[in-house]
């Protein structure tokens, strides 16, 4: 049974503990869970360990209200964006409400259209007869080309996307949008291996399958699932330039595919 975390009471509790919980975000996205002690997190938050323990009775109750705030700040941010949906498509909410029963709907319908638009727009670009005379080589740089500038340029629609269908409790929903990631990702594999006499792989319908995913995986871990895009500047200060010039290397060289 979980430990009880004390509630606060006062204001100067409440900053103190806002501070406690901004310092084990950062101690977990520096160090990891593994390095995330509490004197660790309480010297970052400028607090004694004992201080940590009065609030929280472990790491894990402290750790557990780290997840449910960040849950809870995610759902606030979808939650106010209906109100600004009907404003920008200068209507009242009260219309937008007459074609949807609420604001689960509205997001699930754009979330299923965004996928089935990006579905028909790799259908379309990587048909096989647009890439007659083409190298793999440039098949390749023109899909991580798109999907670093897709991902530069609607991150805040992506990252909202990714974190409400991660957290949808449909199965009817989040199987739609699995299937049409599943049929996009087809079609980019599918024209690939029309060059598989450019890859120099054991194995290459494997290869390219993974290539593509630890692609999509690298981009989104980097450009879109941060809280701050420039998060990974402090390990790498040129990280989204050197995303185009390494990510193409990369994916080419596991290939086994001659630049």
């Amino acid at each position: 049974m979980p430990k009880t975390v004390l509630p606060v009471h006062q204001a100067r509790s409440r900053e103190s503990l806002a501070r406690l919980l901004k310092a084990t975000v950062e101690v977990l996205d520096k160090d990891g869970i593994e390095g995330a002690t509490i004197p660790r997190i309480a010297a970052r938050a400028g607090v004694s360990p004992g201080t940590v323990y009065r609030r929280f009775p472990d790491k894990d109750a402290l750790l557990r209200e780290v997840c449910i705030r960040a849950f809870e700040s995610n759902y606030k941010g979808i939650k106010e964006l209906f109100p600004r949906i009907a404003a920008r498509a200068g209507v009242s909410p009260g219309t937008v409400y007459r074609r949807f029963p609420d604001k689960d709907a509205l997001l699930r319908e754009v979330c299923i259209r965004a996928f089935e638009s990006n579905y028909k727009g790799i259908k379309e670009l990587f048909a096989a007869e647009h890439w007659e005379g083409k190298s793999l080589e440039e098949v390749a740089r023109k899909a991580i080309d798109l999907t670093l500038k897709g991902y530069r340029e609607h991150r805040g629609l992506l990252r909202a996307m990714l974190f409400f269908i991660m957290q949808h409790p449909d199965a009817a929903f989040v199987r739609k949008v699995e299937e049409l990631e599943r049929k996009s990702f087809a079609e980019l594999a599918t024209l690939m291996l029309t060059r598989k006499r450019e890859i120099h792989h054991p194995d290459p319908e494997e290869a390219v399958n993974f290539a593509i995913l630890m692609v999509g995986i690298a981009a989104q871990g980097i450009l879109v699932l941060p809280p701050n895009p420039k998060d990974f500047s402090r390990l790498m200060p040129n990280i989204e330039s050197d995303l185009e010039d390494e990510l193409p290397r990369m994916f080419l060289r596991f290939l086994g595919v001659k630049e």
